[in-house]
């Protein structure tokens, strides 16, 4: 006769008497952690279930996650009179609702008890989104898990099985792991033959698959080609494998999502999208747009306002740098010269340049809102006002040359002139008009 194995020798459920009765799935629950304690101490199936006091069956339905509550639950009876029949009557369970699981800390990775869940929860024909709300999980999350670690069966049947998913999750988690490429000499020359025609990872792996489709030992990825260069390449051998790529990297670059990038700036940036709505509509004069065009390698700046509404164009003068403080410097001393409501906002891009925006603002109680990253259609009056000036500054010239005197001239010389937005009129025409108003 079996022994229970607890230090106390009573159990804090009591074993039923009569089995006959159907008690209830709130009434096993005892039971069923009991018997989860005593298979992980050691004991079989049939010796667990004997020491809890439930069938055989019961204790392997739960073990397999195909423990059904329908089995457990108070019948509603029903009866139904067939003429000519008799009276027969049908068993209905009893509609409830699903308590989800406490909450516990949870881990990266599904654990034993998650499993169960989902295989309990499986046989009751819940959806994958119900399944993953209870357990706070991503949908794609529980789907995968039941595609990676479903058993399959015959005729295209599966079963979810909680421990043999378990088991093969625990298989696969260990690393490091043997690199395909390094154990397959066939697939390691067909990946060398696709470098040495200058192909990329991911154009050799979309080939390999079509040149053998029947053998999947020969698919790979591209990041397992990436891998296999920046892994095991050294020394020499990593200079002429990163040849091999394009861009000539030795080593993986790091792409970090926009929610986990630094701060550009030591002072918080106001971005655009709290700049005031009179600024988009243009309706109101004083906001203003701001940038740098760069000269011949990166060694000289000249900096360009442009006023939204009138597109009225001022130019600062950057004869030694473009840094953070000359910039700023230039800024203040440009627009002191403005009256007091043509001074509304500032808008620029994130560039290295407007590290003193805050010392800027303190300064000149002049707002700076700063546009997204790569978004320069943010500040399209500027962009297409920098283009025109290209006609004055080209690329690739010495843009330190130029003097205060010039840089006026220029200024001068695009405010003179007719532009369509405006309807013909010149920027000094207009901004002239809004003065006198």
């Amino acid at each position: 006769m079996l022994q229970h194995p607890s230090s106390r020798g009573v159990m804090d459920f009591e074993i039923r008497k009569v089995r006959t009765v159907a008690q209830g799935r709130r009434k096993l629950r005892a039971e069923r952690e009991e018997y989860f304690r005593l298979v992980k101490a050691g004991y079989s199936c049939k010796e667990a279930s004997a020491l809890v006091g439930v069938n055989a069956r019961t204790g392997r339905e739960w073990r397999n996650g195909r423990w059904d509550p329908k089995r457990f639950r108070p019948p509603v009876s029903r009866t139904t009179a067939v003429p000519g029949q008799g009276v027969y009557t049908q068993r209905a369970p009893v509609p409830r609702e699903r308590v989800p699981l406490p909450a516990r800390a949870r881990s990266r990775y599904l654990s034993e008890r998650e499993r169960i869940h989902i295989a309990d929860r499986l046989r009751e024909k819940a959806p994958i989104r119900s399944i993953a709300a209870e357990l706070g999980r991503s949908p794609s999350t529980i789907s995968r898990e039941v595609r990676r670690n479903r058993t399959e069966g015959t005729r295209g049947q599966w079963h979810y099985r909680p421990f043999a998913a378990q088991a093969r999750a625990d298989a696969r988690r260990p690393r490091p792991k043997p690199r395909k490429i390094t154990h397959n000499s066939e697939l390691r020359d067909a990946v060398q033959r696709g470098l040495d025609e200058q192909w990329s990872p991911e154009q050799i792996c979309h080939a390999l698959r079509r040149q053998f489709p029947d053998q999947p030992e020969m698919h790979v990825v591209h990041e397992t080609v990436y891998q296999a260069l920046y892994v095991q390449g050294r020394g020499h051998l990593r200079r002429e494998l990163a040849g091999a790529l394009r861009t000539g990297r030795a080593r993986r670059r790091p792409h970090r999502q926009a929610n986990c990038r630094q701060a550009r700036f030591t002072d918080p940036m106001v971005m655009i999208s709290d700049r005031p709505a009179e600024a988009d509509d243009r309706a109101v004069p004083g906001h203003w747009e701001g940038d740098l065009i760069i000269g011949k390698n990166n060694g000289s700046a000249i900096g360009t306002l442009v006023e939204r509404s009138t597109r009225y164009v001022m130019l600062l003068h950057l004869p030694a740098d473009h840094t953070a403080a000359s910039v700023r410097d230039a800024l203040a001393e440009t627009v002191r010269t403005l009256p007091p409501h043509l001074k509304r906002s500032l808008t620029w891009d994130q560039g290295s340049e407007m590290a003193g925006h805050h010392a800027f603002s303190v300064a000149t109680d002049v707002p700076v809102y700063f546009c997204n990253p790569g978004s320069p259609w943010q500040r399209g009056s500027n962009e297409n006002t920098n283009g025109l000036l290209r006609q004055y500054f080209p690329k690739g010239t010495d843009l330190s040359v130029h003097t205060r005197e010039h840089l006026d001239s220029v200024a001068a010389q695009l405010n003179r002139r007719p532009r369509k937005t405006l309807d013909w009129e010149t920027p000094a025409e207009r901004l002239s008009k809004l003065l006198t108003a």
